[in-house]
């Protein structure tokens, strides 16, 4: 962590000008918008655990529509999206 102090009689938009320029030549700037957006890789057995859910739901949600307990779904043209057919 650098530590930059106020200089006597300094503006603070002086101030973070200076503290802003010191944080660019030092490359924290870069590495810090590097690891702002950095996804941590899930390892085979996350990924695996996430497919069987996502399966077991998926099966779930048609098994329920097909004994009527889910109204039937419609693709929506205009959005893209899926949205339920009026009863």
């Amino acid at each position: 962590m650098s530590e930059v102090k106020r200089r006597r009689g300094e503006s603070f938009e002086g101030f973070m000008r200076r503290v802003k320029r010191q944080w660019q030549q030092s490359g924290k700037l870069l590495q810090i918008r590097k690891d702002q957006f950095f996804i941590e890789k899930k390892s085979k057995n996350v990924k695996r655990e996430q497919a069987v859910v996502r399966v077991k739901k998926l099966a779930k949600r048609e098994y329920l529509r097909k004994i009527g307990k889910l109204p039937e779904e419609e693709k929506d043209r205009r959005a893209g999206s899926w949205r339920r057919r009026p009863n």
